[in-house]
C-alpha cells in the first residue's frame, strides 16, 4: 500500500540553534486581543487560498517556530510551552502531551519550514501552513516530511504563539498521514534495532511483542538477500484509529487485518519512501507464540524489501512475506487459511490480480501467493523469488514475460501448479491416484474434473 505526500512548498527551511532559550519579544501586527480560540485549539480554516505572508509576520511566525523547534530536540518543556496559546488550558494540555511524546523518541533532527504563500487571516489570528522535517535517529535513513496548519495569534506582549494545529477541514483535503505520537499519549519502548509505540493500556505486551521483532529481524535478515538496516518502527496501540486512517488499507476494514506495513515519506518531489513501519491490530498484543512471532516476520520482510517490491504484483510481494515468515516453523506448523484450500480445490485460473487482491477473498489470495512461491523455490530454487522480484521491478515489466523468461510458465500455470503442491500438502486425499499413463495420456494444465490426470 502507499500513502501519497503532499506537495512541498516553495519554502526556505528554518535553521534550528541548539542554545540556551529566551523569550522572544517579537512584534505584533494588531494591538487587538485574538479572539478566544475553541475548547479544542480549532476554528474553521475559512478559504482554502492563501496570501504571501508579510515581512513583519514572517520573522515573527519563523521565530516562534524556530523555538518550538529547538525546544523539541533540547527536550525544553517550559521553553515549548512558552510558545504557546496560554488563552486555552485545554490546548495547553494538549500540547504538553505532545511534547512529551516526542521528547520520548531518538530525534535526530527536527525542523519547521513556513509555508510563505498560504496565510489566510482569520479575525486577528492567522493559519499558516507548515512543513514539519524529522528523523528518528537509528531508524530513519533521512528525515520524514508531512504538513500541517497552525494558527498563530498575538499575545499582550507583543509577540505570536501557536493558538492552535487542528484544522480539520485542510487535513481531510490535504490528506495528510498524521502519527500516533501525534494525535495521543504514547508510550516509547526500545531495544537495540526496534522502536515499540505503545499507549497506556497496550504497554503492558511491550516485552513479548519486542522480543519477538528482535528475533523476527534476525530471522527475516537470514532469508532476505538484500542489505538493509535491520531496524523498524513499529505501532502496537490499543484501538484501531492509527489503521483506520491509512490510505489504501488492504480491505478497507482495520478489524480485518491483524498487521499492516505501510511508508513514510520524504519531501522531495517524488515523495520517495524514506522506511517502511509497521502496525499492529490491538488483538495481536494478547496472542505471543509462533503465529503472532510469523505475523511479525511477515511484516518484517516487507520492511526489508522497502521500495524493492513497489512495482512488483500483490501475489508475489505477499506471497514472499508468507514464504519468509514461515522459514522458522516445521512443516507440521506451517498454517494455511481454509478460504486458501477451498479456492485451489475449486479450481484456480490465475495468479489473484492486484486490484481484487485485498477483497473479501483476501485470505485465499494470500495463500495462493505464498504457495506460487513454494512451487518456485522447490522447483527453481530460492533465488529464483528473487530474482523474478528484480525483474518485475523494472518499469513496464509483463508478468507472463518475465515468468516465461525465467521459468518457462504462463501465469495460470504457476497458480494452477502452486494450487496443485498446497492440495498434496494440506489434504492430499483430494487428489486422485495417478493412474499409469498410456501413449494416449497429454499433460495439461487446464482443469480437471476428480479422477483425471493432472500433470505437475
Amino acid at each position: 500500500m502507499s500513502t501519497t505526500p503532499a506537495e512541498r512548498s516553495p519554502a526556505r527551511i528554518l535553521a534550528v540553534v541548539l542554545c540556551s532559550l529566551l523569550v522572544l519579544s517579537l512584534p505584533a501586527c494588531s494591538d487587538s486581543p485574538p479572539p478566544p480560540p475553541s475548547s479544542d485549539g480549532s476554528t474553521p480554516s475559512g478559504s482554502a487560498s492563501g496570501i504571501p505572508v508579510p515581512p513583519d509576520l514572517d520573522q515573527a511566525f519563523t521565530a516562534t517556530l524556530e523555538q518550538r523547534a529547538a525546544a523539541l530536540l533540547t527536550r525544553n518543556k517550559t521553553a515549548f510551552l512558552t510558545g504557546i496559546d496560554q488563552a486555552d488550558p485545554g490546548f495547553v494540555t494538549a500540547q504538553g502531551d505532545y511534547f512529551d511524546n516526542l521528547a520520548q523518541l531518538p530525534l535526530r533532527t527536527f525542523a519547521y519550514d513556513l509555508d510563505r504563500s498560504s496565510m489566510v487571516r482569520a479575525d486577528d489570528q492567522y493559519w499558516v501552513v507548515v512543513e514539519m522535517t524529522m528523523q528518528l535517529d537509528g531508524f530513519d535513513p533521512r528525515p520524514v516530511v508531512t504538513r500541517d496548519r497552525f494558527r498563530f495569534a498575538a499575545t499582550e506582549d507583543d509577540r505570536y504563539v501557536v493558538s492552535s494545529v487542528t484544522d480539520p477541514e485542510w487535513e481531510r483535503a490535504s490528506d495528510e498521514q498524521k502519527q500516533p505520537w501525534d494525535t495521543v499519549p504514547i508510550l516509547a519502548r526500545t531495544r537495540p534495532g526496534v522502536l515499540g509505540i505503545f499507549d497506556a493500556k497496550s504497554v503492558a505486551a511491550a516485552e513479548p511483542l519486542m522480543d519477538s521483532i528482535e528475533a523476527g529481524i534476525g530471522a527475516v535478515s537470514a532469508a532476505v538477500p538484500y542489505a538493509w538496516r535491520r531496524s523498524v518502527v513499529v505501532y502496537a496501540m490499543s484501538d484501531t484509529k492509527f489503521l483506520a486512517s491509512l490510505d489504501d488499507l488492504p480491505g478497507g476494514d482495520p478489524e480485518k487485518l491483524d498487521g499492516v506495513a505501510f511508508p513514510v515519506m520524504g519531501g522531495d518531489e517524488e515523495g520517495k519512501v524514506v522506511a517502511t513501519r509497521f502496525a499492529l491490530h490491538p488483538s495481536m498484543l494478547d496472542q505471543p507464540g509462533a503465529e503472532r512471532d510469523r505475523l511479525v516476520r511477515h511484516e518484517l520482510t516487507h520492511v526489508a524489501l522497502g521500495k524493492r517490491d513497489d512495482r512488483a504484483p500483490a501475489w508475489l510481494s505477499e506471497g514472499i512475506a508468507e514464504w519468509v515468515s514461515v522459514q522458522q516453523l516445521p512443516p507440521e506448523l506451517r498454517r494455511l487459511p481454509q478460504d486458501a484450500l477451498r479456492e485451489a480445490e475449486a479450481g484456480v485460473r490465475g495468479l489473484p490480480g492486484d486490484g481484487t487482491f485485498n477483497d473479501g477473498d483476501s485470505s485465499a489470495h494470500y495463500g495462493l501467493g505464498w504457495w506460487a512461491c513454494e512451487y518456485l523455490v522447490a522447483g527453481f530454487g530460492v533465488e529464483s523469488l528473487w530474482r523474478l522480484l528484480e525483474e518485475l521491478d523494472r518499469p513496464e515489466a509483463d508478468q507472463d514475460d518475465v515468468l516465461e523468461s525465467l521459468v518457462g510458465l504462463t501465469s495460470r500455470m504457476l497458480a494452477r501448479r502452486g494450487a496443485k503442491m498446497m492440495i498434496n500438502e494440506y489434504d492430499p486425499d483430494f487428489l486422485p491416484t495417478q493412474p499409469t499413463a498410456t501413449p494416449s495420456t497429454t499433460p495439461t494444465d487446464e482443469p480437471s474434473e476428480p479422477g483425471t490426470t493432472v500433470s505437475p
